[in-house]
């Protein structure tokens, strides 16, 4: 990570993005975007993705009258208060439920995250057909920023970090904020060890440097009907090493609340 910190962001919604349908080519969409914005890409800078266009490109949809709910599923709806078949998609992307009470359910998804109802939204889901879908979170967030990273720089020849983000409620905390779900091309967790601050202390905490830009750029990507999900982040000084978002999930043994 750089010592020196940048003192200005910019932070751009990338205009005119259309609505993102399974198998549409996302990496061209950006590019489109960018040269919408009358920019071309540059070494060092971030794109941030809304979750929901990565699951969209990706086919992770779920059409509810196809799925078929089990005991336990049926069981927890019904002391949640959710319709079985959703609550059996959570369970299926899901690895332990954490906590349930009427409208929720907190799990640990099966990429270690943990947030209400496995990240599953039926919010800007749009189907024309009539079908009762929900669109789940990728099947692995690190992976899908490689693979875009990589289809970026094949077709400009620059490295950018790509970001996928998403907003999750927080303990203790009313509302919610952007987080990273993956990361490529940049330390989504910077190690302060071995720095110091002002008056020469040593320093041991890690910063959370990937979900620090997610939360950035969600402010300008809104969180209802503003139709901005990729986010252009210049002026950020990439340096380090190049970790996932894995690297963001602490370990259960060091968990004090769960």
């Amino acid at each position: 990570m750089a010592d020196a910190r940048p003192r200005r962001l910019e932070l751009l919604a990338l205009p005119d993005m259309p609505l993102v349908g399974p198998g549409d080519d996302l990496a061209g969409l950006i590019l489109d975007g960018v040269s919408a914005a009358g920019r071309t890409l540059a070494p060092g800078d971030v794109l941030v993705l809304a979750q929901k266009i990565v699951s969209k490109a990706e086919g992770r949809t779920a059409d509810l009258a196809l799925v078929t709910p089990s005991p336990q599923a049926r069981q927890l709806a019904a002391r949640c208060g959710k319709d079985a078949r959703l609550v059996e998609l959570i369970l299926s992307e899901s690895t332990e439920v954490l906590r349930s009470r009427p409208g929720v359910i907190v799990v640990v998804h099966r990429s270690g995250v943990v947030l209400a109802n496995a990240g599953i939204d039926q919010s800007n889901v749009g189907a024309s057909d009539g079908t009762e879908r929900v669109l789940l979170l990728p099947e692995d967030a690190d992976a899908s920023c490689h693979r875009l990273h990589e289809a970026l720089r094949e077709r400009t020849g620059v490295g950018v970090a790509v970001i996928v983000n998403d907003s999750l409620g927080r303990a203790w905390r009313n509302g919610t904020v952007g987080i990273a779900l993956g990361v490529c091309g940049l330390p989504a967790l910077a190690n302060m060890n071995g720095r110091h601050d002002l008056f020469g202390r040593p320093l041991s905490a890690g910063e959370a440097l990937a979900d620090e830009l997610a939360a950035a750029a969600s402010l300008v990507q809104g969180q209802a009907d503003e139709g901005a999900p990729a986010v252009l982040i210049r002026g950020f000084a990439v340096m380090g090493g190049d970790t996932g978002a894995a690297a963001l999930i602490r370990a259960t043994d060091e968990d004090l609340f769960r």
